[in-house]
């Protein structure tokens, strides 16, 4: 890494600025940590639950408690947690598939959702097997200044409309990420209107960042992958879906097989990295958290718009850095890449990766392959040229990537 002097007083100086705000960052983290250290207590983890399993699985104790920790963790009826679960859309299209039936209408309430879904919804791409496909139908009501549009929901909520999608985190769009308090506050008035509707949020890069989760403020379901926050970096693969035990059964069902739902899934030796991964997830959130408030004051200080503001509240992991300029977008994307430990050495480019609309580049010089809880920076290319930054298992190693990446637009 080369980085100049300036960029290192810079770093220097804003450090000394944003000191005070990892107070309460910690104060969440310590808070979290004792959620999670009585779920493991309460349910008796042993040595035995770490154990592998293989074939069909039945009567694995260590898959079985692990999602009883999930549950309580979450404050929710049950839950789901399965390795072989690819990634948050993958999470997302199994609740969907096993709540919604032909006939049916999905509402997003909080815009469109992330580009991944797109396709899986039917309103983008060419794939088979969409929900389009099955008969179910699309509508959304966008956000109003950021926030949640109760007005537009009232209008849109017609009978036909049998699950709502919430979507917590920012994804590639430039709006502040949604609080618990607030997807709460938007259920409350679903549910006001029409208490059968199934309510899903996507809780993806916002897990451990409050100190309650969307489940605990009346949300159906809630997913997320475990290569993101709650794997704390040692899952190795997975996803999971907590919320009320009647959802949660068709999500395994749909997972699986009807009749079959969570009794079966070998663990293939992976209880051992989620149970661990798990356990410290309130600790490496509050990493990721810390480095995202870093990102955020550096990149200010050069003179660039960011999202959020280093002295706000942060409800997920994410930093949002707007550019305004390919270029440079590319390079600090690059210069994520060069200070990661792993493939230090390769140069991300733009490229069609699948489920996207538009090329996007991405850094993630991570111990497991595109984990997001790892420094990982990404970004669609298109105007005004917006990064994504999130992740950092410590703190330490994601400001020096940080600085370099700054510093490698800083030459120019």
């Amino acid at each position: 890494m080369y980085i100049n002097e300036k960029i290192r007083n810079l770093a220097t100086s804003v450090e000394k600025e944003i000191t005070p705000y990892f107070e309460r960052i910690d104060e969440i983290a310590r808070f979290n940590q004792e959620k999670v250290l009585d779920a493991f207590i309460k349910n008796r983890v042993g040595e035995n639950c770490l154990n592998p399993s293989t074939g069909y699985g039945y009567g694995d104790v260590g898959r079985e408690t692990l999602e009883a920790i999930y549950a309580d963790v979450f404050g929710a009826e049950d839950a789901l947690v399965r390795h072989n679960i690819v990634n948050g859309t993958h999470c997302l299209t199994i609740s969907l598939f096993a709540v919604l039936r032909p006939g049916d209408t999905l509402l997003a309430a909080t815009g469109k959702p992330y580009d991944t879904l797109e396709e899986v919804i039917g309103i983008a791409g060419n794939s088979g097997g969409s929900l389009k496909d099955f008969g179910v139908s699309y509508k959304q009501v966008d956000l109003i200044d950021g926030d949640v549009d109760l007005e537009g929901i009232t209008k849109a909520l017609t009978p036909d409309v049998k699950t709502v999608i919430l979507q917590r985190s920012k994804g590639y769009d430039w709006r502040d990420t949604l609080s618990c308090e607030k997807l709460g506050k938007a259920i409350t008035h679903i549910k006001s209107i029409n208490p059968d509707v199934c309510c899903i949020v996507d809780n993806c890069y916002g897990e451990f960042a409050e100190t309650t989760e969307p489940s605990q403020h009346g949300a159906d379901l809630v997913v997320g992958s475990l290569i993101k926050n709650p794997g704390g970096s040692l899952a190795q693969s997975g996803g999971y879906i907590v919320g009320k035990k009647e959802y949660v059964e068709l999500a395994a069902f749909r997972q699986t097989a009807p009749g079959i739902g969570k009794e079966c899934g070998a663990t293939l030796g992976q209880n051992r990295y989620m149970y661990q991964g798990l356990f410290m997830a309130p600790h490496i959130v509050a990493q990721a958290i810390k480095s995202a408030v870093f990102a955020g004051a550096l990149m200010q200080k050069l003179g660039y718009e960011v999202n959020p503001k280093p002295e706000a509240n942060h409800y997920d992991i994410i930093q949002a850095i707007k550019f305004n300029d390919k270029d440079k977008l590319i390079k600090f994307i690059q210069g994520i890449q060069k200070a990661s430990p792993v493939d230090s050495y390769a140069l991300p480019m733009p490229w069609d990766m699948p489920g996207y609309q538009h090329e996007v580049i991405m850094a993630a010089g991570t111990f497991v392959s595109g984990a997001s809880i790892e420094l990982s920076a990404d970004a669609p290319i298109k105007p005004p040229y917006v990064g994504f930054m999130q992740g950092g298992i410590t703190y330490e190693s994601a400001r020096l990537a940080i600085m370099n990446a700054a510093a490698e637009i800083y030459e120019d």
